[in-house]
């Protein structure tokens, strides 16, 4: 909770005594007054979340990089009424034409399709291939980070174990192996991706609950009888939560560029389904004839994962109190 504004009640004065009172009893009177007007002086207090979306608003980066994923969330949605074509059929005479080709603003791929209907179609499976691994990775990482952290004994640390060996291997060489031994497919590049950050996540939560788990509300919380389940769902996880929200926002820009990396290399979604790392890999072998629109699927891989970044650290900001 954080103290917003204060508002003060109006002076409460003394009940009137008759003449017959005491300056004793007008004393007490005094007193009782001057105690209540100290408690009615409230301060208003405004709930968590509130007070970070205030601060989140009055960042420009944070709020500009939201609209910008707000309308590719929307275009990849709505991208059936948005443009006429269909990603999937194309036109051999109009192959690889540039941009402001007339019918076409971003040209058109190697197939002859209309190349913004496939970005906006594409933006489906590729902002699927951010967020689900991201979600997955942050509710089975919080689970085994604040297991370790409220265990500590052999269990935690056999279980940071397993996490710290799997964080030894750099994230875009394991999302291959793993993508590798499951094979091609939307589905397969999502475990993988899934396995790589549930390392990081775990122990993002392991470290914020060793550092919830001695305060004193905690404590007494197990004194009073709560068992182990209750205490983590409702004393431990609350505190930790905020660390792991802002951490996991962070990742699924990340997600999308190692989603798009094994879609480029032949191990993300099958063709011909529209997504921005595969066609990235299409039309590679036409950088020589039309670079600019070889460009045009980078480029919204990178301004989506740019977008995710600076909305991550608004929010890292937002929330964090002592800003």
């Amino acid at each position: 909770m954080t103290e917003s504004a204060a508002v003060t009640a109006p002076t409460l004065l003394p009940p009137a005594f008759g003449r017959g009172a005491t300056e004793e009893q007008r004393g007490q009177a005094r007193q009782r007054a001057e105690e209540w007007n100290a408690v009615a002086t409230t301060v208003v207090a405004q709930s968590f979340w509130r007070e970070t979306g205030r601060r989140f608003l009055t960042n420009r980066t944070g709020v500009v990089a939201t609209a910008i994923l707000l309308l590719l969330v929307l275009g990849a949605i709505f991208a059936p009424l948005l443009t006429p074509y269909d990603p999937l059929v194309g036109r051999p005479v109009e192959r690889l034409q540039n941009l402001g080709a007339p019918g076409h603003p971003l040209g058109t791929d190697e197939q002859g399709r209309d190349l913004l209907t496939r970005v906006l179609h594409g933006g489906r499976l590729s902002l699927l291939a951010g967020f689900a691994p991201t979600v997955a990775a942050a509710v089975v990482g919080t689970i085994i980070g604040v297991t370790a952290g409220m265990l500590r004994g052999v269990v935690g640390t056999v279980l940071m174990r397993i996490m710290d060996m799997l964080y030894a291997f750099p994230a875009i060489l394991l999302a291959i192996a793993v993508g590798a031994s499951l094979g091609p497919g939307l589905t397969n590049t999502i475990i993988a991706v899934s396995i790589v950050f549930v390392p990081p996540v775990a122990r993002v939560a392991e470290s914020a609950t060793r550092r919830v788990i001695t305060r004193e509300f905690v404590e007494a919380a197990r004194l009073s009888g709560a068992g182990p389940v209750t205490i983590a769902r409702t004393q431990i996880l609350p505190n930790v939560l905020n660390d792991i929200i802002v951490y996991a926002s962070g990742l699924v820009g990340v997600a999308m560029i190692i989603a798009a990396s094994l879609s480029f290399l032949g191990l993300g979604s099958a063709p011909p389904a529209p997504e921005w790392g595969y066609m990235l890999n299409s039309l590679r072998g036409a950088i020589t004839r039309t670079p600019l629109v070889t460009m045009v699927p980078g480029f919204f891989i990178f301004l989506t994962s740019v977008a995710f970044n600076l909305a991550s650290d608004a929010l890292r900001e937002a929330m964090d109190s002592r800003l």
